[in-house]
């Protein structure tokens, strides 16, 4: 019986190459995570797998699937997986990339920041210590960075890696925070979520980490997630100013 908890929520779409691996990479730590697959109507067969390897008896127990129609949007995804998680009863939630963007090592970190040192939202950030990004286009480093530097100028959240999608939540951030009310679906879905749990009043540390980009699979990456993200903090900084905000559930 393997009882943990902390899940892990990883949203996939067309992800075959990656997907046996980085679940069994989890696996392979020595703290024991579940794992969440949010599967978005993948036609190259990812869901398959991911059903293969539950019916094997050493992760029957500790890892599932939920599979939608289409492509949705990240932030439904992860919406989804919160939702699930908090019916679940895990105390401690995680967001992670199915490529190895997010080295699965990194997760026992972003756990004992949450569990041991007493903060409620942990980020795996790329530019809390420098740059910490290896194999991206210098553009696309650039546009990333700089985005995370206008969220900051904008709003005034003090968050070095604003669009990280790296993180870990306790539980009482996710029962606290309005899912429904979550408007965005892209990288604006992780300024909002971070901005949202700050406005409450949660304690968020960033844990440094070193981004890969993916060596299999294929980038999900547009221009307009980043115009949504663009143009949607000027909306968050509105609503920081007259929204009234929940108060922290316990």
């Amino acid at each position: 019986m393997h009882t943990s908890d902390s899940i892990v929520i990883i949203p996939t779409y067309n992800e075959k190459e990656n997907i046996e691996k980085i679940i069994r990479a989890v696996f392979g730590l020595e703290k024991c995570f579940h794992i969440l697959i949010i599967d978005d109507g993948s036609p190259d067969g990812t869901a398959a797998i991911v059903k293969g390897l539950m019916a094997q008896e050493e992760f029957s127990d500790r890892l599932f699937i939920i599979e939608r129609s289409g492509k949705l949007g990240l932030g439904t995804a992860y919406i989804t997986g919160f939702k699930w998680a908090l019916e679940h009863d895990y105390e401690y939630v995680f967001e992670m990339d199915a490529d190895f963007s997010h080295d699965p090592n990194d997760l026992p970190r972003l756990y004992s920041a949450c569990a041991d040192e007493g903060y409620d939202v942990a980020i795996g950030s790329r530019y809390v210590s420098g740059v910490n990004v290896v194999n991206w286009p210098i553009g696309r480093v650039l546009m990333s960075y700089f985005a995370s530097k206008y969220v900051r100028i904008v709003t005034g959240f003090k968050v070095h890696d604003t669009t990280a999608g790296f993180k870990c939540y306790k539980r009482r951030v996710l029962k606290t925070i309005e899912l429904d009310k979550i408007r965005f679906k892209g990288y604006g879905f992780q300024i909002e979520m971070k901005f949202t749990a700050y406005k409450i009043g949660f304690k968020i540390k960033e844990v440094p980490v070193i981004f890969v980009n993916r060596r299999e699979g294929t980038s999900k990456m547009s221009g307009g997630i980043f115009g949504e993200a663009f143009f949607g903090v000027m909306r968050l900084r509105w609503d920081g100013l007259t929204r009234k905000y929940p108060k922290i559930v316990d």
